[in-house]
Order: structure tokens, then C-alpha cells, then sequence
């Protein structure tokens, strides 16, 4: 067979001789000319938008089969006002998958949703307008965020509009929305009622920054410089067993925290020190000498001073032990009056501070540079503190089996991302902190007791309410009879709500009259499909499992299908500090939006993959060789020939490799291998059909079994084309095709999915006559013969039954003999090559003599034993390259293909 580069000469041909007009228009779609991305794709956008093309209408009945739908939890985007190239990679995978089902099973739903509360929209808020939250009233502030968020929301959905996306624009959803507020908070209260919330005094992760408490999920580790101090502690008493010890410490600034000092209970270096007192150099204050096994004896000295609160270790031995609570550090990471004279100061500042007045008093030991991994809030890359403070949390610790049996349910894609969530899962240390001290957001629906500090929920049938501006449902504490009441100021963690997307898709809300919830879309869940990228498992995917799974007792996705990071060239991260980032606005801007979607299944689900313009290239020569094929196709065929009673060989073959395809094509698809189907259906259209098949057609062009073949393939590989190239598709259909059905407003983005005929050939009989076509084509272009030039005697070597008179007929030979026994063929080896980079190391002076034996023809190739015997020495195969020559002495000239030996006399 064929394998012409995209810069083939048979598609210079097929266009050189398809350019003109095509005979058959639809009403807004034409053939004529060349390819217009810039027009044909933009006039597609808009009226699939327009005309609702994707639009989800379930028209079942109401004792409907549950789950009858594929439906799709797509990620809201945190509304940011620009496309990345994640968002252009990810809603493409997205909307492979939705056109596919769409054609294949009926039914999809495809929403779209942003992610709009909390502190991402504080923020674009604040740079936007140039302000700060804390210098406006906290309502006022809100407004403000949504008016902001509004105006980036309309342009990101003008953007993604633009990529094409079959989003069904009618389901739409804001996570800051009334129904999403009430959605968000009947979780709250039904996982209060079901015993999983609580409300507790207790130290929590805090971004001094953000200024709010953050869960465990929203902290990262990065590697910063900092200095490992060695700092001297004294023991109290005359009756000590030694004056002082050393701690070694990152953190001096945590010293006047110092609550208590840790041996390991089998460090017998240090077993003399528990019991006693220590003195906390400068502050002076006394502190106990405990054993404990939570200690690190390899780390420092192998002592440790635990503080309130410097990490999470710190915070294990604050509650097993009944330590003290000192609070050197307030919510801005400045340091509190226990600090004294270093009271005001940033947490740097007094590092510093600290460690010099050390040294000023002899306490100092040493000082030296480390680089070690901080935890940082990844929102803003600024150090976490601990901090004690009323929060809210979801309960997860106690239900971590569960959590990791509902997600061993899902199928994965791929299947190795499973690791990933169990990894977090076993990692897990906190429960889930809801809680933020934030000004947007969705409120917590609670009041606490001004006398008894007893919360007060509020009634379902109110929601959403916002405690601030609302009154509380009762007039009097129900547990001690106050009447006065304080709203709950705190929002909700966003991922609280986003966790929630397959129940607000789905409708879910209370049922008043049954008293039990319900959905509006039952059929949607579970849904199909969670497409998300894998940095986000341990956010997104874990919170929703456990939201829905609380709420519902089920698995919220089928499967969930995790997509990689788009990297630059070289495979590195994009970043702005790196100055590698590739902006979509300019990629849109210089290529078709099928080009990129082309680009976009280049890579194996899951993978990070490098941006390579190659790939864009790639996808704009694919869609000039489908514009030009079909205008040549529209040439030689009417658009529906009847079939014939009697297929041509060549042409059922055809029709049996497209059987194949389809197969093979649908399997791809349904295990969500983009890049697998993608690179098939290419080969096969490109390789196969344009530059061997497409060839033979226009010298058969008046065979009513080619025109009928033709056609049949056309169409099926429009369909097939048509998630990846849903514009071009679109055009090319409605200018050939939808006239004839009787209406050009059916899209091919709503035709059935192809199914094989079940036509039968021996394919690889017929892949081998399309090679020795391919090879006799060939041979007449190199001859400078025209391709109906007769050919007297061609005798063939290979398996082409059945296939003998297509031969004859497409290279116009005379007599074709088939040989049962290959012709006289010398093999000769025409050169040795050797891998000297492993070779010289290896062998060393003796590489001269190697080189000499293999000129002087002095060796031996064992091919049963895959070496090279050569001055007495055996090379294993992977240190040689043997290329052979083949020669042929017989009368005549010989071609080789893949499967077959051809002579042309």
C-alpha cells in the first residue's frame, strides 16, 4: 500500500483536478473554491447556537429506566476572563466524547457552568477594579464580584462558543446563582442532620494572605531557601543533668509560641532530658521535656520544641498532651504582643530580628542554608500558618474506606489515575474544612444563641437565605430560651458547591410534599462521564465523590476521564515566569479550530504532552485533503447511486475496510482513545482511500459499483470525521448531502453513528493488489509513461486472489501472471553500521580490528542468535544495523512492496 507523505503527489493530483464547482449545493453550504476556515467556522458557531442544535430534550416518561442519558459533569471554569491552553485541550476531549455518544446512543447532555464564589472572584475583582475587599461593606463587596464576574463570563462563553464546543447552552449554570446557593445549602443541612458536619474551636490551616482558613486539599509543598538555626536551650534546676541542649529549628520566629520540648523515647542520647524544664532563650518562659514517638530522631539534634502552632505535628501534640495555647502569630502572619519586642512585625522580619538578638545573647550555635519543601496556599503561593479558630467541617477521616471503595466503582481512563486518588485518600490527616473567611461566597445558612452559642438552622422551604440580611426561623433558642441570635458571617469553601455539579444538573432539591429528596432529570444519574484534569483529583473529583455519595449513597460518574497538562516545545510547564506560555487567542488566530481539534488527539488520555505547531499543520493539510477528495468525489459520483446488484471486487473490498474501520473506530471511541481512533481514521482515509482507492476511481468513475462505493465511503467518512472536524464535516454535508434528504437543517452532528454493513472481502488479498497498484502507478510516473499506458507482462508474487482483473483493468495489463514460487532474488548485505557511542566504551583499541573484520568481510551474522562474530568477538544485536540489498537477474524489472514482489517485463 501507499504510504505518500501529506505532501503527496496524488494529492497534488486530486486537487489540480477537483477544482471545479460541485453540482450540488445546500442552501447556505458550498464546495465551491477552497477551504474558508475563517467564514465556514464561524457561520457553523453560530447557528448551531441559534438553532439549538445540541440542545438536550428528554422526552421520556415518568417511569422511565434511571440513567437513560449520557450526560457529562463538566468542570465549571474559575472564571478568569481568558482561555487557557488547559480549558482549549480539556473542552476539546470533552466534546469528542458528547459528539460521539451524541451520534452513537441518542440523548447527551453536554452543559456548561462557572465556578464564580469565593476567593479566585475576590481577586479578579480586587485587580480589576484596583481595590481591596476589606475597604467596602460586605454586600457591597458582592455586588460588585458579580458584576465583574458577569462581564468575563459573557466574553469566556463568546471563546468557547469559538472552539466549537457541542455544549447544550440551555444548561448552564453560576455556583453563585439562587438555585445553586439553595442546592449548596441542603447539602449543608442534610449533612448536619445526617451527623456529618460539626463546628469546632480547633487549629486549622490558614492563608495569612487570604486571610481565611483553607482545607488541607487547597495547600501544596514548594521548595524555598531558608536556614536551618541551631539554637541552645538551658535546663531550670541546680539538679539538672546538664546545662543546655540544642534544638535546630527553620522557624526562630515560632520560639515565643514554645509550649513544650520532644525526645524520642528510645533516644538514649537524650533520655536524661525528659522530665526536666527548659528555658526558652530570650522570652525566658519555662517549658516540660516529654517523650514522644511522633519525634524525628534522624532530623537536627533529634529534639524538637513544639510550638502553637508551627506545623501538623505541632498540633498532634497540642491535643495529646493538654499543651498550652500561646498565639505568637495573629490571622495577617504578624506577630502578637506574646512576641514583645518583636510585636508588630512581619513573620520574616522577626526570623530575622530573632535570630540576631540569639546571637547578640550566646545562644546561637550555628546557621546554615537549606532549600526545603513549605507548605503554600496554591492559590496565592503564600506560607500557610495554624491557627485556632471556629470552623466548619465535613466528617471524611472515619469514611476514608468508603470514599476509596466508590471510587475503585468508576472506571478510569486512564486506568492509572486511580493511584492518584488513592494516594490522596490514605494521605488524609483532616476533615474537611468548609469554612472561609471570606467576603463572596455562598452564606452558611445558620444563626448562633447569643447566650448558649447553639445554631439555629434554617428551614428548607426558606432557601437560599443569607444570614446577614434574613432572620432567624425561630424567635427564641430552642435550647435555653434566648432571643437574641448572631448570623454566621463565614461562606463556604467553593469547592463545597462544586462539588456539588452532578446534583445541580441533575435538579436535585427537596421534595416539601414527599419529604425526601428528589431530582428533576432522574435519568441523568449517575452521570456518564466526569472529564477533569488530573491536578485536580484530590479537589474536585474526591469533594464531589464524597458530597454525592453522602447525599445519594451512590457513585455520582460511571467513569471519569482525566486529561494531562499541555506543555511548550521541550516539555516543560508553561509558565509566565518561564515566558513559554502559548496564548489560545493567538493559535485560534492562525490556524482552523479543526486544525487545533486535531491537534487536541494527538496524545494518549492522561498524558502531558508538548504544543507543537507540527500538529496544527498536520490538522490544516488533513482538512484541505478532505475538501479537496469530496469535490473531486461530488465530480465523479451522483450523490445517492443505488447500490448495484453486483460489487466489483475492489470496490467490496473497499466497503469491507471501512466495515473494519468502523469497528475498530467505535471500540477507540468507547474506551475514550481520541489519539488511537484519530490516527487510524486518518491512515485509513488519507493512505487507503485518497491515495490508493480515490486514484483507481477516477479511470472507473462510469462502474456503477465505484460510484456506489464512492458514496458510501464519502458519507461514512464524513461521520466519522465529524467529532473531530465538526466544521468542515458540517459544511461538506450540507452542500452534498442534506439537499438530497430533504432538508438542510438536519446537522451531521445529529446523524446516526455508522454501523458495518457486513460487507465480506479478503482484505488482506485486497491490501496487497492495492500495494502492486500502487507499485505499477509508480513505475509509470518514474518511466515518464502515462497511467493508461498499456503494460504487456506483469507476473506477480503475492497474495491477491480475487483481485487479478482489478489489476488488469486500473494499470492496463496485458497478461498478469500470478507465481506460485518467488522469483530468483539475491540478498546481499550492503553495509554493517555500528553503535560506536556503546561500542568504543565496551571494547575499547579493539573497535580498529572490529572495523577491519567487517571490511574485509571477516564475520559471521547468526540471525537465529541475533549476533555479529566478528575478531573473535560476539556483538549482541543491539550494538549493529544490518542492511541488506536485494537484487533480481531475471528478465524484466523487479518492485517490491510490503506484501508482494512484482516484475514488470
Amino acid at each position: 500500500m501507499s504510504m505518500d507523505t501529506p505532501e503527496s503527489e496524488s494529492e497534488s493530483e486530486s486537487e489540480s483536478e477537483s477544482e471545479s464547482e460541485s453540482e450540488s449545493e445546500g442552501e447556505d453550504a458550498s464546495l465551491e473554491g477552497g477551504y474558508d476556515p475563517e467564514t465556514i467556522e464561524a457561520k457553523w458557531q453560530e447557528r448551531w447556537v441559534d438553532e439549538e442544535t445540541y440542545a438536550y430534550d428528554y422526552e421520556g416518561d415518568e417511569g422511565t429506566d434511571p440513567n437513560t442519558t449520557y450526560a457529562i459533569d463538566t468542570p465549571p471554569p474559575t472564571v478568569s476572563g481568558s482561555l487557557h491552553m488547559g480549558h482549549l485541550y480539556g473542552h476539546t476531549l470533552q466534546d469528542f466524547a458528547a459528539r460521539f455518544n451524541r451520534m452513537h446512543d441518542g440523548e447527551v447532555l453536554f452543559p456548561f457552568g462557572y465556578d464564580d464564589n469565593g476567593i479566585a472572584s475576590e481577586r479578579l475583582t480586587e485587580e480589576d477594579l484596583d481595590i481591596r475587599h476589606q475597604d467596602y461593606e460586605r454586600r457591597e463587596f458582592q455586588r460588585l464580584c458579580r458584576e465583574v464576574c458577569a462581564e468575563y463570563e459573557e466574553s469566556f462563553t463568546e471563546k468557547m462558543q469559538g472552539l466549537g464546543c457541542s455544549i447544550d447552552w440551555n444548561h448552564t449554570y453560576k455556583t453563585i446563582e439562587p438555585r445553586v446557593q439553595r442546592i449548596s445549602q441542603l447539602s449543608f443541612l442534610d449533612l448536619y442532620e445526617k451527623g456529618r458536619e460539626y463546628r469546632k474551636k480547633a487549629p486549622a490551616i490558614w492563608c495569612p494572605e487570604c486571610e481565611t482558613a483553607i482545607s488541607q486539599v487547597e495547600t501544596e509543598d514548594d521548595e524555598r531557601n531558608s536556614h536551618f538555626n541551631d539554637i541552645a536551650f538551658e535546663l531550670v534546676g541546680d539538679d539538672a543533668p546538664r546545662e543546655e541542649f540544642v534544638i535546630s529549628t527553620t522557624r526562630p520566629e515560632l520560639i515565643p509560641a514554645c509550649v513544650s520540648v520532644f525526645v524520642h523515647p528510645e533516644d538514649e542520647d537524650n533520655q536524661d532530658l525528659v522530665g526536666e524544664t527548659a528555658r526558652v532563650p530570650i522570652f525566658g518562659h519555662e517549658v516540660p521535656i516529654i517523650a514522644d514517638e511522633r519525634v524525628d530522631m534522624e532530623k537536627g539534634s533529634g529534639i524538637v520544641m513544639c510550638c502553637t502552632f508551627g506545623d501538623q505535628k505541632d498540633i498532634e501534640w497540642y491535643q495529646a498532651h493538654d499543651l498550652p495555647l500561646r498565639v505568637a502569630i495573629d490571622e495577617t502572619a504578624t506577630m502578637t504582643d506574646l512576641a514583645g519586642d518583636y510585636e508588630g512585625l512581619s513573620t520574616e522580619a522577626a526570623r530575622e530580628a530573632i535570630v540576631e538578638d540569639l546571637e547578640d545573647a550566646g545562644y546561637l550555635r550555628d546557621r546554615r542554608e537549606i532549600v526545603h519543601d513549605v507548605g503554600v496556599h496554591e492559590r496565592c503561593d503564600t506560607p500557610v500558618e495554624y491557627r485556632v479558630s471556629k470552623q466548619w467541617y465535613v466528617e471524611i477521616l472515619d469514611h476514608k474506606e468508603e470514599y476509596l471503595e466508590a471510587g475503585a466503582e468508576m472506571d478510569w481512563y486512564p486506568e492509572k489515575m486511580f493511584t492518584r486518588y488513592q494516594h490522596w485518600i490514605e494521605g488524609l490527616e483532616w476533615d474537611w474544612l468548609i469554612s472561609r473567611q471570606r467576603d463572596s461566597g455562598i452564606p452558611f445558612p445558620v444563626w448562633y444563641c447569643e447566650e448558649c452559642d447553639h445554631p439555629v438552622m434554617a428551614d428548607r422551604e426558606t432557601l437560599p437565605v443569607d444570614p446577614l440580611s434574613d432572620e432567624p426561623p425561630v424567635d427564641a433558642c430552642p435550647e435555653c430560651g434566648h432571643d437574641e441570635f448572631e448570623p454566621e458571617e463565614d461562606v463556604f469553601d467553593t469547592w463545597a458547591t462544586s462539588s456539588l455539579t452532578p446534583l445541580i444538573n441533575a435538579g436535585w432539591d427537596w421534595d416539601a410534599e414527599s419529604e425526601e429528596f428528589a431530582m428533576e432529570h432522574p435519568e441523568l444519574y449517575p452521570f456518564d462521564l466526569r472529564p477533569q484534569g488530573h491536578d485536580i483529583i484530590s479537589f474536585w473529583l474526591f469533594h464531589t465523590i464524597v458530597k454525592c455519595y453522602e447525599h445519594t449513597g451512590e457513585v455520582p460518574f460511571d467513569a471519569t476521564l482525566i486529561n494531562g497538562h499541555v506543555l511548550d516545545e521541550n516539555r516543560e510547564k508553561m509558565s509566565k515566569s518561564r515566558g513559554n506560555v502559548v496564548a489560545p487567542d493567538e493559535v485560534i488566530d492562525e490556524y482552523p479550530v479543526d486544525a487545533i481539534r486535531f491537534w487536541a488527539a494527538s496524545a494518549a488520555v492522561g498524558d502531558d504532552f508538548p504544543y507543537q505547531e507540527k500538529d496544527l499543520t498536520a490538522g490544516e493539510k488533513l482538512l484541505r485533503k478532505l475538501w479537496n477528495a469530496s469535490k473531486l468525489i461530488d465530480n465523479l459520483a451522483p450523490a445517492d447511486p443505488a447500490e448495484p446488484e453486483n460489487l466489483e471486487a475492489i470496490d467490496r473490498w473497499l466497503l469491507a475496510e471501512l466495515d473494519a474501520a468502523i469497528e475498530d473506530l467505535t471500540a477507540h471511541l468507547e474506551e475514550y482513545e481520541f489519539a488511537k481512533a484519530r490516527n487510524r481514521l486518518r491512515t485509513f482515509f488519507w493512505n487507503t482511500f485518497c491515495d490508493d482507492y480515490l486514484e483507481i476511481a477516477k479511470t472507473r468513475e462510469e462502474s456503477p459499483s465505484t460510484q456506489y462505493a464512492l458514496r458510501t465511503a464519502h458519507r461514512t467518512f464524513l461521520q466519522l470525521w465529524a467529532p473531530y472536524l465538526p466544521h468542515a464535516t458540517e459544511e461538506i454535508w450540507q452542500a452534498v448531502y442534506a439537499r438530497s434528504e430533504g432538508s438542510n437543517l438536519e446537522s451531521i452532528h445529529t446523524e446516526d453513528w455508522p454501523a458495518p454493513q457486513g460487507y465480506e472481502a479478503d482484505l488482506a488479498a485486497g491490501e496487497t493488489a492495492m500495494e502492486v497498484i500502487s507499485a505499477l502507478r509508480r513505475y509509470k510516473s518514474e518511466n515518464q509513461l502515462p497511467l493508461n499506458a498499456d503494460l504487456g507482462a506483469v507476473a506477480v508474487h503475492g497474495e491477491i486472489d480475487g483481485f487479478e482483473d482489478a489489476i488488469r483493468d486500473v494499470m492496463h495489463v496485458g497478461d498478469l501472471d500470478v507465481l506460485a514460487e518467488p522469483p530468483e532474488i539475491t540478498t546481499e548485505v550492503a553495509s554493517i553500521d555500528l553503535d560506536y557511542s556503546t561500542l568504543g566504551p565496551k571494547y575499547g583499541s579493539k573497535v580498529g580490528e572490529i572495523d577491519s573484520g567487517i571490511e574485509s568481510g571477516e564475520y559471521e551474522i547468526d540471525d537465529e542468535a541475533g549476533v555479529l562474530r566478528v575478531a573473535g568477538e560476539e556483538l549482541a544485536e543491539d550494538l549493529f544495523e544490518v542492511e541488506l540489498e536485494r537484487s533480481y537477474s531475471g528478465e524484466g524489472e523487479m518492485l517490491e512492496t510490503e506484501s508482494a514482489v512484482v516484475i514488470v517485463d
